[in-house]
């Protein structure tokens, strides 16, 4: 991958059940990148297994939510000179094999932040990067979240694409990378609680050239969602307000 420093960074919150086969997925890509675990104060057993498969691992003292997980991982990658990051969920549900496809765009400066999208055709690739099949993955169609949870995700795609510039199909996605401009800004000041459309705007709003590429997604083996049942009407009362306060504040192009 050229001469980019790359960091994995993997939230994870009680993920003892998936943590290990992340990790030893990531470890057979056949790229140089190191891995940092990101404990969210955990209660189970995930931090021992994740050094236990060899990972580096900040635990958090207590649970700060994905996002403050997500942040202290740019923040280690700001403070380490790593000049690529990318987050991979520790729950086993992003297919690692897209990771360069994922990685490409930043590396090669077109963009500041990509995002993996499980809804995006494979055909509506970029200008300049090779097809998925070219590449020797086989994309079949990715696992398929409830129906409630399906009409939030295209909700807040249809939002945040009319409020922005960029083309959305997967706000919630956390299988992203962060070029060096992303990493300095979000190392400082990221979207907390359920982060991912949140930070498209915040992207937008510091002038940050965003793509998505298309990606698999797996269902969970072990573990459970943190948003379930109530907590999903909620969540999108509360991302959609965010996402509109985030209109008001002042835009700050880098």
């Amino acid at each position: 991958m050229g001469d980019a420093k790359i960091l994995v960074i993997v939230p994870a919150f009680n993920e003892s059940g998936n943590i290990t086969k992340t990790i030893d997925e990531l470890k057979q890509l056949d790229f140089s990148f190191d891995i940092v675990v990101i404990d969210d104060g955990s209660t189970d057993k995930t931090v021992s297994d994740a050094m236990a498969a060899g990972a580096c691992v900040i635990a958090l003292p207590f649970n700060l939510g994905i996002g403050g997980a997500v942040q202290t991982g740019l923040q280690y990658a700001s403070r380490n000179g790593y000049t690529v990051a990318a987050q991979v969920d520790g729950d086993g549900q992003h297919d690692v094999r897209y990771l360069k496809v994922i990685l490409e765009p930043v590396i090669s400066k077109k963009v500041d932040i990509v995002v993996g999208s499980r809804f995006m055709p494979e055909d509506v690739m970029s200008e300049g990067m090779s097809s998925l099949s070219a590449r020797g993955i086989q994309r079949q169609p990715s696992w398929r979240s409830s129906a409630i949870r399906r009409v939030g995700i295209h909700f807040f795609a249809w939002l945040i694409s009319y409020l922005t510039s960029y083309r959305v199909t997967d706000p919630t996605s956390g299988f992203r990378a962060f070029g060096p401009k992303a990493i300095a800004i979000f190392s400082e000041k990221y979207p907390q609680d359920f982060p991912e459309p949140e930070s498209m705007m915040s992207a937008k709003r510091f002038g940050l050239r965003l793509m998505e590429v298309p990606v698999q997604m797996r269902k969970r083996e072990h573990g459970h969602s943190s948003i379930r049942y109530f907590k999903t009407l909620y969540y999108m009362i509360k991302v959609t307000i965010a996402i509109l306060l985030d209109m008001l504040k002042p835009r700050k192009v880098i």
